[in-house]
Parts: structure tokens; C-alpha cells; sequence
């Protein structure tokens, strides 16, 4: 069975993502102001409709691929509508839009607040933004959690469009002492055998930096330190090495707090930004500043 998007009723469409967003049946059918029965019943039909399975009955409920293509669909003509009213002037309008975007916590460290501050103030925007690794962030994307993402993939969302941003630069430092004491002798087994500081289980730009010079990986001694201002903070206090955004390192490398034991070398990750393909002024503006802000933090 086939359904065309224009066969799909906009209230089961809307009752499926406050299930998805508020996590149980009867949580949505609170904030929907109707009895769980009757959201049950409009999901029924939803899957009915469309012939798929849309929802997994897990706590919290999860969509499942299916699923997510409707939540993000749902989203889509929720900010849509917004747009309408602002633009007619109807009740609601110059409350301020809220627009959600993904973003990796070295961007949101270093470049990407500044280029926020860029924004137009008319219409006024509220940002929701979500901290994620870049390689990462896209899956929000496509799950319709977010409008908009920092990534480092290049290959677009489906209903998104993609826009170069830049490299961001990384330099290999450590602590003079933390140099002297593990990093004598062959660089790269010295770094595959030295403490060394990661973000989280999924940072790989270390282990990537080392099998760049021919080792294996880095060090199994490893200290996670999930934020982007505690990882430098760690690394210049000696714990471990690490693969520092440029902006973070230059200054603790002039005032003689970090050294680059491979000088000259560096890790360039390329950041890409991602949205909706909607006809949205509010969210061009964003598009616009941030990619400015970019073009003035990033490497071309």
C-alpha cells in the first residue's frame, strides 16, 4: 500500500511526535488535552495508513526509521506554521522561534556562539542547541530531532540541504613535563604507550593522529573528559596528551603551559552545516551568520 504525504492527517501526524517528544502515551495525550484512547487510537490509524510499523513500545517510546521520516515531517509543518502566523500577524506572533541545532562541543567552545550573536534580532529566535560529536550530529538530523547540525559529513540528510563551513584545526600538545617524562624517543610509540586524554568513548581524532604516524592506537590509559574546556584544562595539566582545537592550544603554547611534540603537524576535520530544506527566513538567518562566523574561525 502506497500513501501520498498529502493522504496523511495532520493531527495523527502531530500525535505521533508528542509521543515521540513527550516519551509515553498517556504523557502525550496529557499535553494534547485527550485521552490516551484517543491518541492510541490515531497512531493505530497513522500505521494503519501507512502500512509500517512507526513506533517501538519502549519507555521512553522510540520511532523507528519509519517513524522518525513522520517526527521529522511533523516538525517540519510545526515550524512552517509558526513562520505563518509571525508573517500574518496572528496571536502568537513576536513570541521569540525556536530553533534547534546540533553542534559539536569544540564549535560550541571556540566559534559558534560568536557567530550566533550575528543574528538578526528580528524575528526574535530562541537557540536550542545540542552538544554531540560532529561525526554524530547528522543522525539528529534524520531522526527530526534538530533543524539544523554542525557535521563533518558532507553527504546530506534526506529533505536537508549541506554547505562547506571550513577545517577545523587540531594540534598534538602535552605538557612540557608530560613530554619529558613519555615522549622521549620514537613518536610514535611513544604516543601509542602514553597516558593520553579523550572526550568520550567515540573520540577517535587521538587514535587517528597515532595511526597517522604508523602505530596502532593510542594508549589504553585513557582519561575521558567530556567537555571541550575541561579536555584542554587536563591535557595542560599533565594527565595525558591530546589532540587540542588550534584556538584552545595557541594560547597555553605561548604562555609555555603546552608544547607540540610533533611541530608543524596538525589534524584538519572538515565541519559542514546541515538544515531543512525549507522556504524559512528565520532559519536562512541562522544559515547566513553561521556560516560567516565560520568563514572568519575556520581554516578555508
Amino acid at each position: 500500500m502506497t500513501t501520498a504525504l498529502d493522504d496523511l492527517p495532520l493531527d495523527q501526524v502531530r500525535t505521533l511526535l508528542a509521543v515521540v517528544d513527550e516519551g509515553t502515551f498517556d504523557a502525550a495525550a496529557a499535553a494534547l488535552h485527550v485521552t490516551p484512547s484517543a491518541v492510541s487510537q490515531r497512531v493505530k490509524a497513522l500505521e494503519q495508513r501507512t502500512g509500517r510499523v512507526l513506533l517501538l513500545r519502549t519507555k521512553p517510546v522510540r520511532p523507528t526509521p519509519s517513524g522518525a521520516v513522520l517526527v521529522r515531517l511533523a516538525r517540519q509543518v510545526a515550524w512552517l506554521a509558526r513562520d505563518a502566523h509571525a508573517e500574518l500577524g496572528l496571536s502568537g506572533a513576536g513570541e521569540p522561534v525556536r530553533v534547534s541545532v546540533a553542534v559539536n562541543a569544540d564549535s560550541l567552545a571556540t566559534w559558534f556562539l560568536a557567530a550566533l550573536t550575528r543574528v538578526p534580532r528580528d524575528p526574535p529566535l530562541c537557540f536550542e542547541l545540542r552538544r554531540e560529536d560532529e561525526t554524530h550530529t547528522a543522525a539528529l538530523l534524520r531522526e527530526g530531532l534538530v533543524m539544523a547540525a554542525v557535521t563533518s559529513s558532507p553527504d546530506a540528510v534526506p529533505g536537508c540541504s549541506v554547505r562547506p563551513l571550513g577545517r577545523m584545526r587540531y594540534l598534538p600538545v602535552a605538557a612540557p613535563e608530560f613530554a619529558a617524562r613519555y615522549l622521549g624517543g620514537p613518536l610514535r610509540e611513544a604516543l601509542g604507550a602514553a597516558p593520553v586524554v579523550t572526550f568520550d568513548r567515540r573520540d577517535d581524532l587521538q587514535d587517528g593522529f597515532v595511526r597517522r604516524l604508523g602505530g596502532a592506537a593510542a594508549s589504553a590509559a585513557r582519561h575521558q573528559v567530556p567537555t571541550s574546556e575541561g579536555f584542554v584544562e587536563a591535557v595542560a595539566a599533565g594527565l595525558g596528551w591530546g589532540v587540542v582545537p588550534e584556538p584552545q592550544a595557541e594560547p597555553l603554547l605561548r604562555a609555555g603551559r603546552l608544547t607540540q611534540p610533533a611541530p608543524g603537524t596538525t589534524v584538519d576535520v572538515p565541519l559542514y552545516w546541515q538544515q531543512w530544506k525549507l522556504d524559512s527566513p528565520a532559519l536562512a538567518a541562522v544559515a547566513e551568520a553561521v556560516a560567516a562566523g565560520a568563514a572568519r574561525a575556520l581554516r578555508p
